[in-house]
């Protein structure tokens, strides 16, 4: 008989020992996988034979401040195929290429590719995507998508903005909200074997999207449709390189208009507007071609900067009225020009000059002597510390991506030159909603306020989600210089340079400006007017900048009846109702005229009784019947208001 030897022992219970701890450590290791890792294990083995594809959520839809749909969203599909689940990969392609309309040989390509899921086309009609699913193709995915619609096309195109192919916002509200309004994906599952064929027993399974938030903006449709028709029509007749119109309420903030001519349609964005860039587009490197694209969707209004010229004029006013360097009675004498430091800067008016005169008539006359005195008195660390003040070395805090800080002189860079054109408003640059911010201040008792578009966040059954709040910063000047501000700026439009604004009924405040723009002598301008009304009460704040008009352009001459123009639609838009003076009620052109009522009439014959009573039309929609008017009937209006008809294709019930 056999008797292992010591040696033999200790080896065999060497392999024993061995062999019974990787048992408990296999028990260990089991009881881990299926314990503490099991679930994450089971759903990565499902993931292994399922295919997910992502449903698009429907982004949330952007409103006016009446709640009327600026940008929304539609159902559409998106099309694609699973190489593994085709069967007839020629009929796929002759199939989908006809039914989207696409080159056969590049479906073909798509459809043999090996790959999980290949997109064909996305952003189909709900209604063609309908119909290659009733053909049943195996292997071909019809999956549910949302396109962006935006219904007033080039509306506000620049504060709108819009969204990119996976509808996520590039420009834009669409940008800055994107958080609130794109809304979750959903996903379809679908199990399949080790070939990645459908699991023909299983169902696929839906898990549905969220839908994104809506957003309530500032913006009034009305305001804005009469903003940029009035630009439009100047930029044209001015043949001008471009122009732009904020409105806004000074107390608070609220933006009801901003618009820039030219722009572009929002539902095709990538489509060029500038003929002479379009007919060298195809000779263009694509980085030529996006910075094009850069240009034409920039916001002029809070992305450039430029020389606001005589418009500043309002705050180096309120400067040297805070300080008391100066009184609205303070006399000052024009020789036509100024000097400074042994240089002769000329009043605009120059050679002529305007002699004698107040402070409050050297604002109606926009005269530069005056005003550069005017900051001698401040001196360059007052002067400087007040533009600081005015928030003009810092953002206004605007609810759209992009915007520009102004570019000033550092302090130590201001010498009696800087500091005499500074005041009346050169050698330096802002941004347009950086003026308007200051000059809000200026008129609304000293408060900076936070321009904005966003209102608040709803759901679809119009629940608030969030309401945006925009705090109002410190004052920076006092009450009483403002309402001597305002008072001086509303006799600039009734008795000075700014007439061309004057309306009567209105207590109209406002300022000028003709700036020549870099480099100097190259007869380039840009005309502009700021204006406000009521002035004892301001509540809407507008600035007009028409960059480059050919021909005449005096501020005044150019920009001031577009302001005229468009506070006779607004103000009794906004039930601002006129209070005539004695004078005013005698002239001749102040009488009323009763609206009549237009709803359910056709369009043409609504269109001949407003013409008869000398009432302007404006058409919303592209129906044949009235719908709707604004004003209402029986409202009393001034000759020649613009009624807006809504229009329909049927009758409504009354």
């Amino acid at each position: 008989m056999y008797k292992p030897t010591v040696n033999m022992k200790k080896k065999y219970l060497f392999f024993l020992s061995v062999f019974t701890l990787s048992i408990i450590g296999l028990m260990f290791r089991i009881a881990y996988l299926q314990i503490i890792e099991g679930s994450f294990l089971q759903e990565l083995a499902y993931e292994q034979h399922t295919r997910d594809r992502l449903i698009s959520p429907q982004r949330g839809t952007i409103y006016d401040r009446n709640g009327i749909e600026l940008a929304k969203s539609a159902t559409v599909t998106t099309i694609g195929v699973i190489h593994a689940q085709i069967e007839d990969s020629e009929e796929v392609a002759r199939v989908l290429s006809e039914k989207l309309d696409l080159d056969y040989e590049t479906v073909k390509k798509k459809v043999d590719k090996v790959v999980a899921l290949e997109r064909i086309k996305s952003k189909v009609d709900k209604e063609i995507g309908d119909e290659i699913r009733k053909l049943n193709l195996p292997g071909v995915t019809i999956d549910e998508d949302s396109k962006r619609y935006y219904p007033y096309s080039n509306l506000a195109s620049h504060v709108i903005g819009f969204v990119g192919k996976d509808n996520q916002g590039i420009i834009g509200l669409e940008v800055k909200y994107d958080e609130y309004l794109k809304g979750s994906p959903g996903k379809i599952l679908t199990e399949t074997d080790g070939k990645g064929r459908k699991l023909e027993e299983v169902p696929e399974k839906r898990i549905a999207p969220i839908p994104g938030y809506n957003l309530v903006t500032t913006i009034d449709l009305t305001i804005q449709q009469y903003v940029e028709q009035a630009l439009e029509k100047a930029v044209e007749a001015k043949k001008a390189k471009r122009g732009s119109i904020i409105v806004m309420n000074p107390q608070n903030g609220e933006i009801y208009a901003m618009a820039n001519k030219p722009d572009y349609d929002l539902n095709e964005p990538f489509t060029i507007t500038d003929p002479n860039i379009k007919e060298i587009w195809d000779t263009l490197s694509s980085e030529e071609q996006y910075n094009e694209l850069n240009k034409m969707w920039r916001n002029f209004a809070i992305n450039d900067t430029y020389e606001p010229g005589s418009t500043f004029k309002i705050i180096t006013s309120a400067m040297g009225l805070e300080e008391k360097v100066v009184t609205l009675d303070s006399q000052f004498n024009c020789k036509g020009y100024h000097m400074v430091a042994g240089r002769m800067i000329k009043c605009w008016r120059y050679p002529r000059s305007h002699g004698q005169e107040s402070f409050l008539e050297g604002i109606q006359n926009s005269c530069n002597p005056v005003f550069m005195q005017v900051a001698e008195r401040l001196g360059a660390k007052n002067f400087y510390e007040y533009m600081k003040l005015f928030g003009f070395n810092e953002k206004t805090g605007i609810d759209v991506p992009g915007e520009a800080i102004g570019i000033m002189h550092d302090l130590e860079n201001i010498g009696p030159v800087e500091l005499a054109t500074m005041s009346f408003g050169q050698s330096f640059q802002i941004t347009p909603m950086q003026l308007l911010r200051a000059a809000s201040a200026v008129i609304n008792g000293g408060y900076l306020v936070t321009p904005h578009f966003g209102d608040k966040i709803i759901d679809n059954e119009g629940n608030l989600i969030k309401k945006f709040e925009y705090t109002q910063n410190k004052q920076i000047i006092s009450k009483e210089t403002s309402d001597l501000m305002k008072k001086a700026l509303e006799s600039v439009v009734a008795e000075g340079t700014g007439n061309k604004a004057y309306i009567p009924g209105y207590r109209i405040g406002g300022k000028t400006a003709t700036s020549e723009k870099l480099p100097r002598k190259s007869n380039k301008y840009i005309a502009s007017f700021l204006a406000f009304a009521p002035a004892e009460d301001p509540q809407v704040i507008a600035l007009v900048i028409i960059d480059e008009p050919q021909g005449i352009y005096y501020g005044g001459t150019v920009a001031g009846p577009i302001i005229k123009e468009i506070f006779e639609n607004i103000l009794p838009y906004l039930n601002i109702q006129p209070k005539y003076s004695e004078k005013e009620l005698k002239m001749q052109d102040i009488e009323k005229v009763i609206v009549p009522n237009l709803i359910n009439k056709d369009i043409n014959e609504a269109e001949k009784e407003l013409r008869k009573i000398s009432l302007g039309v404006e058409l919303m929609g592209n129906g044949t019947i009235v719908e709707d008017q604004f004003p209402l009937s029986g409202e009393e209006v001034n000759p020649n208001t613009k009624v807006i008809l809504y229009t329909s294709e049927e009758k409504i019930n009354e």
